[in-house]
Formats: C-alpha cells, sequence, structure tokens
C-alpha cells in the first residue's frame, strides 16, 4: 500500500495592510520626462527617434476652411433644345451652301459655350470650312466663335458657340467636386469648368510654373483668386508659403492676415505683401538665395527633388544639427509684371534664374499681366513657362504673344479662358470667387492658431549701385555685416571650404542667419557663386591678403 502524500500547508494570509509606496525609480538613461495635460510621462527617446516627423504638429488643431465659406451660384441660364436645335441648322445650311456636306453633327453643351462637332463628307478639305469662320459667324448672330479643326484624338472639326444665357460656375461647385477633393497632385488647383462641364484641376508642381494674360477686366484677378483659394483648400500651412507682389496695391492686400500662416517674406522687410518695385527685385534675388540653398541641402541629402528631400526628413534620415529642415512649398505670385518690368527692369533676372532652376525645390512662379506684349513676355518667359492661361485679349498678334496662336482673341470675356499646356489648347470657364468669400476664408484662417512670425526668406543685401534708378539711395548705405562675419570668413580661407550647412553645426546660428552671411561672404568677394552642386569657390588663398580685405570692408 502506497504510504498517504504529505499534507501541503498553506502559507500565511498577510493582513489587508496597504503596502509602503516603493521609492521613485530615476529613469533610465535614454529616458526623457515629458508633461501633457499636466501628467507627466516617460518616453523613450529611441521611440522618438523612430517615429516619423509629422511637420503639421506645429499646428496640429488647424482646420482647413469649410466648402460653406463660399457661395454656391443657382444658375438657370440652361440651353434650351430649341437653340441647339437652331444652331444645328444654322450650321448646316451655312456649310451646304459653300458645297460642304456634313454626315453628321453632335452639340456638347457647356457653361459658357456649346460644342458642335461635324463629320465632313469625304473628300473635303478641312481648310475650306476653317475659311468659313466668319460666315457661320454671321449666320449665328454670334460673338466669338472658334473653329477647331481637327478636334485631337476624335477626328471632327469643332465649332464652339457661345451660349445665349451664360451659366456661372460658382468656386463652390469646383471646389465640392470629388476630382479636386480626392486629387493625389502635389499643389492641386482647380480652375474651373470645361466644355464638357467637367471640372478641371491641373498640378501647379508639374506645370511647373504659370503664365497668366489677358485684357483688363476679363478675369484676370479672378483666376488669380480661384488659383490662391484653391491651395488654400487643400494645404496645411506648413506645407505652403507665398510669396505675394502687388504693385497696384490693392489685388493682394486681402491676404495680409494670413502673414503668419502661410505668407513668406525676407527678415528685414515688414509687410509680407510686396507693393514697391524695387523691394520686389529684392524678394525675388532672396529667392534666388533660398533656391541655391535648398538645392545645397538636396545635394547633401542625395536628393533630386523637394519630394525625396521631404520623404527623407520625416523619417527621420536627415540631420536637422548638420542645416536640414523640412521644406514648405513656395509659390511666388506676381500681378501687373508689366508695369513691375518698366519701373525695375533688372527684376527679369532673378525671375528667369527661378523658372529655370527652382523647380526642383519646390519654388513655383505665377506671373500675371494685362499687357501681352513681347517686350514683357519674352522668348525666355514663354521657354520657361510651358503652361500659360489666355483671358480675352482684343487682337490676333496679343494671343499669339501668350498661346503662340489665334483663339484668345475669339473668347467672349466674363472669365472665359484657353489653358494651353503640353500643347494642348482647353477652353474654361474660370470659376467665381467674390471678394467676400475671400475674405471670409482668410478671416477664418486668421483666427486660428498660428505661427510666431511669417516664414522667414534670406536678407538680400545690393551691392553699391547695383540696380541703379529705385534704388540709387538704398544701394549707397553701407553694409552692416554679421557679427561672425570676419571670423567665419578666415576659416573659410583657413578650411578651403565653406557651405550653409557647415556656418550652422560651427556656430551654432539658424538656417536665415547662416544663409544670410553667406550671401555676404559672396557679395564681398570672399567665395565665389553657388554652382548646383558643386561646394563654392574660396577666392581668397592666404590669411595676409584676407586680412587686407577685412581692413578694407571696415571689420578689423
Amino acid at each position: 500500500e502506497a504510504p498517504a502524500a504529505p499534507a501541503i500547508l498553506a502559507a500565511p494570509v498577510a493582513p489587508d495592510v496597504p503596502a509602503a509606496p516603493a521609492p521613485a525609480a530615476a529613469p533610465e538613461q535614454g529616458v526623457v520626462v515629458t508633461v501633457e495635460s499636466g501628467r507627466a510621462q516617460l518616453v523613450d527617446e529611441r521611440s522618438i527617434a523612430q517615429e516619423a516627423y509629422d511637420p503639421l504638429k506645429d499646428l496640429i488643431n488647424y482646420r482647413r476652411p469649410p466648402v460653406t465659406l463660399l457661395e454656391d451660384y443657382m444658375s438657370d441660364s440652361e440651353v434650351t433644345d430649341e437653340e441647339i436645335f437652331e444652331n444645328k441648322s444654322r450650321i448646316e445650311e451655312t456649310l451646304k451652301y459653300f458645297g460642304i456636306p456634313i454626315q453628321r453633327i453632335k452639340a456638347t453643351v457647356g457653361p459658357t459655350v456649346t460644342l458642335y462637332e461635324i463629320v465632313q463628307a469625304q473628300g473635303v478639305k478641312i481648310s475650306k470650312i476653317q475659311g468659313l469662320e466668319n460666315d457661320i459667324a454671321q449666320s449665328l448672330k454670334a460673338l466669338g466663335i472658334r473653329i477647331i479643326a481637327p478636334i485631337p484624338g476624335k477626328g471632327t472639326i469643332g465649332i464652339e458657340v457661345p451660349n445665349q444665357r451664360k451659366q456661372v460656375v460658382s468656386m463652390y461647385s469646383s471646389v465640392r467636386s470629388l476630382r479636386f477633393q480626392e486629387s493625389k497632385a502635389e499643389l492641386p488647383v482647380v480652375i474651373g469648368r470645361t466644355i464638357q462641364n467637367e471640372n478641371y484641376v491641373f498640378d501647379l508642381a508639374k506645370m511647373p510654373h504659370l503664365l497668366v494674360a489677358g485684357a483688363t477686366g476679363q478675369g484676370k484677378s479672378v483666376g488669380l483668386n480661384a488659383i490662391i483659394t484653391s491651395l488654400l483648400y487643400r494645404k496645411h500651412p506648413a506645407q505652403l508659403k507665398f510669396v505675394m507682389i502687388d504693385p497696384k496695391m490693392v489685388e493682394f492686400s486681402l491676404y495680409a492676415k494670413l502673414e503668419r500662416h502661410f505668407l513668406a517674406k525676407m527678415e528685414s522687410e515688414e509687410k509680407a505683401i510686396i507693393t514697391d518695385p524695387m523691394k520686389a527685385v529684392y524678394t525675388l534675388n532672396s529667392l534666388c538665395t533660398e533656391m541655391d540653398n535648398r538645392l545645397e541641402l538636396c545635394s547633401e541629402a542625395g536628393a533630386r527633388n523637394i519630394v525625396e528631400y521631404n520623404e527623407k526628413f520625416t523619417a527621420r534620415r536627415l540631420n536637422p544639427q548638420k542645416g536640414h529642415r523640412y521644406m514648405p512649398y513656395i509659390v511666388v505670385v506676381v500681378d501687373e509684371f508689366a508695369d513691375l518690368i518698366m519701373m525695375a527692369r533688372e527684376v527679369e533676372r532673378p525671375v528667369m534664374r527661378l523658372a529655370q532652376k527652382a523647380r526642383a525645390v519646390g519654388i513655383h512662379l505665377i506671373i500675371a499681366t494685362q499687357r501681352p506684349d513681347v517686350k514683357v513676355i519674352t522668348g525666355g518667359i514663354k521657354a520657361n513657362f510651358p503652361a500659360r492661361i489666355a483671358f480675352r485679349v482684343m487682337q490676333m498678334i496679343d494671343s499669339r504673344t501668350i498661346i503662340d496662336q489665334p483663339g484668345a482673341n475669339q473668347l467672349i470675356g466674363r472669365g472665359d479662358m484657353l489653358f494651353s499646356k503640353d500643347g494642348e489648347l482647353t477652353r474654361i470657364q474660370c470659376a467665381l470667387v467674390e471678394t467676400r468669400e475671400v475674405e471670409r476664408i482668410v478671416d477664418h484662417i486668421a483666427g486660428q492658431q498660428s505661427y510666431t512670425e511669417a516664414y522667414q526668406l534670406p536678407d538680400f543685401a545690393p551691392e553699391g549701385g547695383e540696380g541703379g534708378g529705385l534704388g540709387s539711395e538704398e544701394s549707397s548705405a553701407p553694409v552692416r555685416y554679421d557679427s561672425l562675419f570676419a571670423e567665419i570668413a578666415r576659416e573659410a580661407v583657413q578650411n578651403g571650404q565653406i557651405s550653409t550647412s557647415m556656418i550652422q553645426r560651427n556656430y551654432e546660428v539658424g538656417f536665415n542667419r547662416a544663409g544670410r552671411i553667406m550671401t555676404q561672404l559672396e557679395r564681398a568677394g570672399i567665395v565665389g557663386r553657388q554652382q548646383g552642386a558643386k561646394p563654392r569657390d574660396i577666392l581668397f588663398h592666404d590669411l595676409p591678403s584676407l586680412e587686407a580685405k577685412l581692413q578694407d570692408l571696415g571689420l578689423f
């Protein structure tokens, strides 16, 4: 018989007395204490390093404008079946009178014009129909008909006939459209509606620059406001900044309240909206410096463009202590470029530099003018502005200056426009956004938490005598060199190299100040110009000659 198992005695139960609090353990190395909502939390620095950087976090409570701030202009001005049938009959009769039989005709009704597509009988030359433009217009009693022969990709001939009653295209309906809301573009813009009644959305980042021209009162200002409004509806202040140049002083004044949210300016400027022509030149040159600085950062990061650079930065693969930073897009809007270039001709040089190189680092230009003259829209401007918007002009030569072909002289005004991109011409009715709507959008944004200041661009210090005319008095003033200027100049000569990121790293200064010092070194003739990804040339090779230069500059 097996022996009985030994009895297991239960452990005595401890009395129900609250345990003494354990002494607080000191945080381990690599752990930081944060205070959020009044509660202390331990956060491992390693988890912070692994977490992606969020550029929106500084204004995490920012709310984009609701679409209800815009007005929906209900329009009952629809094209009737009787109007379409009558126009079809008159087109057929006119062509038949001139001995041109057609096989079929189809109408597509748009907000401003109706497109009548015809298929001519075999053996009829297209040029024969094109020559009847005035006769067809007379038959239809219509102003501004346009013949498209042939319509690209369709094999038909199009005759655009203005509707008797135009339909208003509201910015409300354009912004609400799925095509705009679901667009994956970096800088999505909805500009209006096509003849097919489709909202026309394009990516400004892929244009990469835009030329807008048209006669006075034909919709150019409304078009600019539609572009700006589109971007305000889709982008966060951390992602986008505007530089606005307004020689007329009234066009962009509505946006002044957005200084700490969406505007960029030089550190030395009081106002973010630039109205003085010479200050416009300085600001555009400042943008050239910003462009060079961004190109240098992209080169150091091994990134080809702003998208690749920001992806690396948000993934924490770039060290901010080495000068790296998140780059917002910068959209430069210049109104009345013709007036600007008349008062300060030197504005063309920085515009050309930006147009040629700035696209890769997220700087995009929108230039508007009401005088499409070849002295204003030069060959260089046209070569670097492949995307162009033409509102109505009075003469065919003006249309050719803007879009390289006639057509803008046949528009009917009030927002009727031609959009030229990649060789294709699209007729669009521009979306209407009234001043009161812009004011509501601006007030909504301005009433929210903002940054402490506008986005800072590097200061531009003109050389003595440069610019002349308007800037001669300012240019003659002595340059105020940074307190670190002489020390950094000596280091550059001793080491044989210098860069903006080196200045930031070695002297613990911000990016804007480092860029300003680099600009001063270049203008003093101590370092050479930025040449893409190449390091700057050091123009002095020994300290004695540098000291003599510093003495000439009044720096001992």
